[in-house]
């Protein structure tokens, strides 16, 4: 007997193979497509395999397809469980993108699921009704299959707080330490899904990051004896092999691939052989079933998208070079920090250019162009830190950069193993400087404030988003202990009523910091 076990993992609302950067844009991508490479590997099984299908996470937030569903009467956001429903998947996992919009929401989105949710270190989530269950166990041939829900305990950190009233989030490994031998007394096979990734090189154990317990995986794979098979999300890596004898998978982002495990099981129903491989969704033609339920949504969003908002006029705040965007500053990043200041009542913003994908604004701005600039629904907080805790995050974002053969480079640690753009922020309302060719932690050489020196124990109230705010991006001087003040809406309506206040706005260069490079 054959188990194949399907999954997908971060598609963040890209049901269509498109990038939303306008209305004729296609993509080898989308759920739609790996709707089809399910449907086809169930089509296709004999009569001796088990396939049994996994949705690991993140889907119900990123895209504008999305975005637009927030937007909507709360009914209409159960599309998101009606298309997984009728696809077929057999348990689903929780991201933590799932909670970006609240309990309520995820609530809303799942109201036509006939599949069970499992979260097993989610405690509160069965009693308040995000979750079915710590497991569920598929029984299909006379083989019991038991999934393991399991969602990065790093939610807390950057979430709201009333998104997880009632809720507390248990470390991934001592959840599965406790759960796997205990469900291989109920099951032939025990597959953990893992709404996290990998803290270590899956092969030498070596850390791959700082061990914060963002990602367990690793450590699922070396200290939870029993676990047959690992499905993982989160990073958006795209991993298939058997790894410290476990088969793995994490499938990427977007619906580029759909992770493949498959276990070959003797008379006793004992794991005899394994195998792992991600299956590329590019090839499939998106499935039309599917496609024609949903066309009359996906040409609203397109519509939506095109709604003008604002114009521009003196610097053009189209970004047409991320790096050098990054190293000199740039009129858009500059606007973006202007918003933060006028929303949390300070002179002082950081943010950032989140991807080399973000193409600013062109001089009449639409929706479309403000999602696809800010992607993410952070909302913003002001922190009062010091001198030294200022100076320690422009040390880290001066570090997003290194210089081989005297040209200047994304640092490994910004994109390896997971691409990280997104911790690299640009400042306004302070001057500063870095020279490149200094050590790391020496970076920063000038740090003035309206003129003047800042002090280490100086005070300064900062506008940041909140994922910086609580730390995230490997942050730590930055602490929800340190808000003094919360803007509850998302950035993307935070720009959207900026401009509805100044429907004509005027690009500036940016000009408070500088990069050297050579000696």
């Amino acid at each position: 007997m054959k188990l194949k076990i399907l999954s997908t993992s971060d598609v963040h609302g890209y049901v269509y193979p498109t990038s939303y950067s306008s209305r004729d844009d296609r993509q080898d991508y989308g759920w739609l497509r790996a709707a089809t490479v399910i449907r086809d590997v169930k089509a296709a099984a004999g009569p001796d395999e088990v396939v049994v299908t996994i949705e690991n996470g993140d889907w119900i937030q990123g895209a504008p397809f999305a975005s637009y569903l927030t937007q909507r009467p709360a009914a209409e956001a159960a599309l998101f469980s009606k298309l997984t429903s009728e696809l077929g998947y057999d348990v689903g996992v929780l991201g933590n993108h799932e909670f970006n919009y609240g309990q309520d929401y995820i609530r809303h989105c799942e109201a036509q699921r006939t599949y069970p949710l499992v979260g097993a270190n989610i405690t509160g989530g069965v009693a308040q009704g995000i979750l079915d269950a710590p497991y569920h166990i598929i029984d299909r041939q006379g083989l019991k299959v038991a999934v393991l829900g399991l969602t990065t305990a790093y939610v807390p950190v950057w979430e709201r707080a009333d998104h997880l009233h009632g809720l507390k989030f248990q470390a991934a490994l001592a959840t599965a330490q406790h759960w796997v031998p205990r469900l291989h007394e109920l099951a032939d096979v025990v597959v953990v899904a893992y709404h996290g990734g990998f803290e270590a090189d899956l092969t030498t154990g070596e850390p791959t990051e700082r061990l914060t317990g963002e990602n367990e995986g690793y450590q699922l794979l070396t200290q939870v004896p029993g676990i047959d098979a690992l499905v993982t999300g989160h990073q958006h890596r795209q991993i298939a092999g058997v790894y410290q004898g476990v088969p793995t998978t994490q499938p990427g982002e977007k619906g580029v691939a759909v992770g493949e495990i498959t276990l070959e099981l003797d008379a006793a129903k004992h794991v005899v052989a394994s195998d792992a491989r991600l299956l590329p969704t590019a090839p499939a033609q998106p499935d039309a079933t599917l496609a024609a339920e949903t066309a009359t949504v996906q040409d609203r969003v397109e519509t939506w998208l095109d709604q003008p908002v604002g114009q521009l006029t003196g610097t053009p705040m189209t970004v047409s070079d991320p790096m050098a965007a990054r190293l000199q500053g740039h009129p858009y990043l500059q606007f973006i920090n202007q918003i933060e200041m006028a929303a949390g009542q300070t002179d002082i913003a950081a943010t950032a250019l989140f991807n080399d994908d973000v193409r600013g604004f062109g001089p009449s701005v639409s929706l479309r162009q403000v999602l696809n600039s800010y992607p993410y629904p952070n909302t913003l907080v002001v922190e009062c830190i010091t001198g030294a805790d200022l100076k320690a995050a422009l040390e880290r974002c001066a570090c997003f950069f290194t210089l081989v053969a005297g040209q200047v480079q994304v640092a490994p640690a910004f994109t390896t193993p997971k691409l990280a753009l997104y911790n690299y922020d640009i400042y306004s309302g302070i001057d500063y400087h870095f020279e490149l060719t200094r050590p790391v932690g020496q970076r920063v050489t000038r740090l003035t404030y309206h003129g003047q020196s800042i002090q280490p124990d100086q005070k300064l109230d900062v506008a940041m988003n909140q994922y910086r705010g609580n730390g995230g991006g490997d942050y730590p001087m930055f602490t929800p202990g340190k808000v003094i003040r919360e803007i509850n809406t998302d950035m993307a309506e935070l720009i959207r009523q900026y401009f509805a206040d100044h429907p004509v706005v005027t690009g500036q260069p940016q000009t408070n910091f500088t990069v050297k490079i050579t000696e």
